[in-house]
């Protein structure tokens, strides 16, 4: 395997980069302390075709590779993680449910607008009773003559209040357990849907987060998206590409928490020298180049095994957990390189130490990573 990027690529990189730095990083702050979603970002990101990077063209997509997915999130990641969390998830979730899942009258319907920016996707799976356990959900659909009624909530569902377009996920058979999950397509607007608590979060604060209620939600039965039943099978396999990304954005922030603080080492004095000349410094500084780079290519990896078609269930487990552990180990280093500077507002040290934990736990936690890993091992000997 050669990751070797093309020209292409170091362009897109550059090009994303750029972008990031000139319409993301002047409002980064602002934006955190407001808890500020940037709807109108969404038309600027969508006409770098961020919002469709893997979809065809032919749905209004980008048409990139798996690869190139992660080059962007990469860098959208190292200047503001929460921008970065909202495209994974528009991209990563919603959107690549029904990309994988949809028929083409699904597709054409709601991809296409999805992949072109039009309208902003949001994913529904966890409850407030069922994280991990995603088998333990409490949300129910029942049929209606044709359609079907949808009662329950989801919780920490990324573009609860602002999402246009919900993949979610309900029981449809109690009594069958996993296989008795199913997915549905519900459209904002629809009567029964509306969004409940918007959450006060540690970090990602610029990634609209709330709750989705739904109350005799009905819809109609074209918008069960795959078949009834296939819906916990279907999301495990949306989660095993949806953690590709999350590694992905891991690795940018950890990039920019380990370019903040080897900028800051460079900068600071103390005892008549730059901080950068004390070996504390600088064994810091090389443990953090040595395990983004490794987080790289695990992530990388994965990627280009999506890329060519194969299962990437361990692979995308073990790049999520190894980039995000090792963001948490940076982003910490990171304020600790800071000194008190870290513990304050003024420099980015701490918005990174903040926003990095969520990694550990966004898509499945860091125990579940190395429960699919461990599983995935064992079945293999």
């Amino acid at each position: 395997m050669d990751f070797r990027p093309t020209e292409e690529q170091e362009l897109l990189r550059r090009t994303v980069r750029e972008f990031a730095e000139t319409e993301i990083l002047p409002h980064v702050r602002q934006w955190d302390q407001d808890q500020h979603f940037p709807a109108p970002l969404m038309p600027k990101l969508a006409a770098l075709g961020l919002l469709g990077i893997q979809f065809p063209e032919r749905y209004g997509g980008a048409a990139m590779s798996a690869l190139d997915y992660c080059i962007c999130i990469e860098e959208l990641a190292r200047v503001d993680p929460a921008i970065a969390l909202s495209v994974a998830a528009h991209n990563g979730l919603c959107a690549s449910h029904i990309a994988l899942f949809g028929t083409e009258a699904q597709k054409t319907k709601y991809l296409t607008p999805l992949a072109r920016g039009e309208k902003i996707g949001a994913w529904g799976l966890t409850e407030s009773t069922s994280g991990s356990d995603a088998a333990g959900m409490r949300t129910h659909a029942t049929r209606d003559g044709g359609g079907w009624v949808l009662n329950g909530s989801k919780t920490f569902t990324t573009h609860g209040r602002v999402g246009d377009v919900f993949v979610i996920m309900a029981v449809t058979d109690r009594t069958a357990g996993t296989k008795g999950i199913s997915a549905f397509v519900v459209e904002k607007g629809t009567p029964g849907i509306s969004p409940g608590k918007k959450e006060d979060k540690l970090g990602m604060r610029a990634s609209d987060t709330s709750e989705v209620v739904l109350e005799n939600c009905r819809v109609p039965g074209d918008q069960l998206l795959g078949e009834a039943g296939q819906g916990f099978v279907h999301t495990m396999q949306v989660l095993d590409a949806g953690r590709i990304g999350i590694a992905a954005l891991a690795v940018g922030l950890a990039q920019g928490a380990y370019e903040a603080e080897l900028r800051y080492a460079k900068e600071r004095k103390s005892f008549g020298k730059t901080i950068s000349s004390f070996q504390a410094i600088q064994w810091k500084l090389a443990d953090a180049a040595v395990r983004i780079e490794g987080a790289r290519w695990l992530t990388y990896r994965a990627a280009y095994l999506k890329g060519k078609g194969a299962r990437t269930t361990l692979e995308s487990s073990m790049a999520k957990l190894y980039a995000s552990e090792t963001a948490v180990r940076v982003a910490d280093d990171c304020v600790q390189i800071h000194g008190g500077y870290g513990f304050v507002k003024d420099y980015p040290a701490e918005k990174y130490f903040r926003d990095v934990k969520l990694t550990t736990i966004g898509e499945g936690t860091s125990e579940i990573q190395r429960l699919v890993i461990a599983r995935q091992l064992l079945s293999r000997s």
